[in-house]
């Protein structure tokens, strides 16, 4: 938790942010990601400072539990002092002890982004699905949190001005944009409007062109003037050479395909899992991950 310290920006840790997404898909289903199409509701998780303060965690926890659909779950949230915004005991359950930090004693509004986090980390121990290194772990859970609709809760969270700051999670604002973008692509979303923070609005404004970026990259027929230009010498230079490895810089790769055609391959925009078609013009393909349908020129 950022307090009152430095807000790192940009997207350093968007390799794993991608990589969390695709490991969201391959352990949950493409049906299973689609239950989770409406996000929680600022009504829901709403935290008033006349509200008793354990009552109404509690009631924030059992919330977020229903909408990760763990009904099976009793979350104990206490308060004490301590670095980290929140902390949770991954024991077998159906049990679990949640410690929030003594900060939300007096910053009530941000209860529900602490918990939404420590909430997902009961959900994806049950899914047994985690990355190695705390890291990395961590950002998988901000991903999965945005992903599947408490996540908007972790950016709006996010505030910054000349005497003072606070960011929840391991993203940096401009990555809880990026996710809730793709995440607002696929379900016809727009979070925007539950922002009660600007700097938030600002970063979930960057994470959507970037994510914009990603549906416009070569072979994709989106793509721009210039990356098309690259992708058709790219291309010509690995027909010549009868297949080439990866380029730096761009996110296809040409390989050979024995007496076959040559192929390439690029992330799947919606859930960056690789897909594999030949190059013989335009072609539409299905992403068998996400069932994206996607319009290609190779």
């Amino acid at each position: 938790m950022a307090n009152g310290g430095p807000v790192q920006h940009g997207f350093p840790h968007l390799r794993t942010v991608r990589a969390s997404i695709t490991a969201l898909y391959k352990r949950l289903s493409y049906d299973t990601v689609q239950t989770f199409a409406t996000s929680v509701l600022p009504a829901d998780v709403a935290f008033c400072d006349t509200d008793d303060l354990y009552l109404g965690a509690q009631r924030v926890a059992r919330e977020l539990v229903r909408h990760y659909r763990l009904p099976d779950a009793r979350l104990v949230v206490g308060f004490r002092e301590m670095t980290h915004a929140a902390n949770v005991e991954l024991a077998a359950g159906p049990e679990y002890f949640v410690e929030l930090n003594d900060r939300f004693r007096t910053h009530r509004r941000d209860i529900g982004a602490a918990l939404a986090h420590e909430v997902m980390h009961v959900y994806l121990h049950r899914l047994g699905l985690s990355f190695p290194g705390t890291r990395d772990n961590e950002i998988l859970t901000d991903t999965a949190t945005t992903y599947l609709g408490a996540g908007w809760l972790l950016l709006d969270a996010y505030r910054e001005d000349a005497a003072s700051s606070q960011k929840l999670g391991y993203l940096t604002p401009e990555e809880f944009g990026y996710v809730l973008a793709k995440r607002a692509l696929v379900f016809a979303e727009d979070p925007s409007v539950w922002f009660t923070s600007p700097q938030a609005y600002t970063a979930y404004v960057k994470g959507l062109a970037e994510a914009r970026r990603d549906e416009q990259q070569p072979p994709l027929t989106a793509a721009g003037w210039a990356g098309r230009r690259r992708y058709a010498r790219d291309r010509r230079h690995a027909q010549e050479r009868d297949g080439v490895g990866v380029q730096p810089g761009v996110p296809y790769a040409f390989t050979p395909d024995g007496r076959g055609p040559l192929r390439v391959s690029f992330p799947c925009p919606t859930c960056q899992q690789r897909i594999r078609v030949p190059v013989q013009g335009r072609v539409r393909a299905r992403c068998g991950l996400c069932r994206t349908v996607l319009e290609c020129d190779t």
